[in-house]
């Protein structure tokens, strides 16, 4: 049985990735940092922070290694790096490339002449260690022909990468080694006259990660490249990563992200999407709270929550959704979310920005009243993306 007490709104729910103007409640201001533009996804300099991830194909594979980029952009991949191990994979570059909508990041190892390779073939960006890359002469050819093509280079250091002389000066890898390898291979490309640098040091101990980016942002202004390595399969990587990137990305370090899982591409960047939407840096997706139950609990929550991850997996609008199984204070907890469900003995509430919408006696009808309403809401946010979309 249905009680109606009020008409459903329709009115469409905001579309946002961020608002400069609106910092959320325990987030430090970011960091200043240089703008670097990497195939025209701004990257530091205020800009949202962008997310990245990387091909596991063989990049060679031209038909496999674009599937894979076009089910990642699909997830919400903004930047994708792929391995170029030999010649045959970077003269690749140049059929994956046209094929793609996010910009492409050549990830290069020792051979600078892969560099120039990748470059000419059109990749968007180069990932380079300046240290195992060559003589300064070959790292001189790289800068250059970066330049002419106004590339940014990533300087990538990680636990693996460190110098000799500096593990023996700071004991073995620590935070202390990986910032001054970083600094000396970035002294390198400035050396040439190069300052378009986005900088990483990666470590697979959470706060070793940390500790290390928080030392380097002391010293530089390029754009910081968040990351876990090695951080393992998607539960314990995803654990792993949100400790190290949630806590900088808090005290307003990081520019882009990439969570490194062994698994799933998508995984990945849902995770990584997760972390910026826990933060409130970005909203990109629907977003779920429940209440953890207890002995007040009357109804079958649990069913009720998976119920409506089913529904929210269908949808793309950032939209916040409670479940609640306490009518007494379900209402007020859940009040900031854009629709809310709450059940009780003989009773379930369907709220709107905290506001009662409709009363049910009837599951069955609250659920599907909520699922109609997000539905309805993705439908109205969708048409005015796309009016908009069409009027820019």
């Amino acid at each position: 049985m249905q009680i109606p007490v009020a008409t459903i709104p329709t009115t469409p729910v905001e579309v946002r990735d961020s608002r400069p103007d609106e910092r959320p409640w325990g987030v430090l201001p970011r960091s200043s940092t240089r703008c670097v533009t990497v195939g025209g996804v701004p990257v530091g300099g205020g800009a949202p922070v962008a997310v990245q991830s990387m091909c596991d194909t063989d990049t060679r594979d031209v038909a496999k290694t674009v599937a894979q980029i076009h089910d990642m952009q699909e997830a919400g991949c903004e930047i994708v790096r792929v391995a170029v191990p030999d010649k045959a994979a970077g003269e690749a570059i140049a059929k994956i490339r046209p094929q793609i909508g996010i910009p492409l990041v050549a990830d290069i190892h020792f051979d600078w002449r892969l560099a120039i390779l990748a470059a000419e073939k059109g990749a968007d960006k180069l990932r380079i260690n300046p240290g195992n890359i060559g003589g300064r002469q070959r790292i001189a050819e790289v800068v250059a022909c970066a330049k002419d093509r106004v590339l940014p280079i990533r300087v990538g250091v990680n636990q693996g990468s460190i110098e000799k002389d500096l593990l023996d000066k700071y004991g073995g890898n620590n935070p202390d080694s990986l910032v001054e390898s970083a600094l000396r291979n970035v002294a390198i490309l400035e050396e040439h006259g190069f300052q378009d640098i986005i900088l990483s040091l990666k470590s697979s101990n959470p706060g070793e990660a940390i500790a290390a980016y928080r030392s380097v942002s002391q010293k530089c202004q390029y754009p910081l490249h968040l990351g876990v390595t090695e951080a393992g399969p998607e539960k314990t990587g995803t654990l792993k990563s949100a400790v190290a990137m949630g806590t900088l990305l808090a005290e307003g370090i990081g520019d882009t992200i990439r969570v490194s899982l062994t698994g799933s591409k998508t995984a990945e960047i849902e995770a990584a999407y997760g972390i910026l939407q826990a933060l409130g840096l970005r909203r990109r997706s629907p977003e779920l709270v429940s209440c953890p139950s207890c002995g007040r609990i009357e109804i079958d929550l649990m069913s009720l929550v998976d119920e409506v991850q089913q529904t929210l997996k269908q949808l793309k609008t950032p939209l916040k959704v409670a479940v609640m199984g306490c009518v007494v204070n379900g209402p007020g907890e859940a009040r900031d979310a854009d629709w809310g469900i709450f059940g009780g003995k003989g009773v379930y509430l369907l709220t709107r920005k905290g506001e009662l919408v409709e009363r049910f006696t009837d599951r069955e009808a609250a659920q599907k009243a909520l699922t109609s309403a997000l539905m309805e809401s993705e439908a109205n946010a969708q048409s005015t993306s796309v009016a908009l979309t069409a009027v820019s």
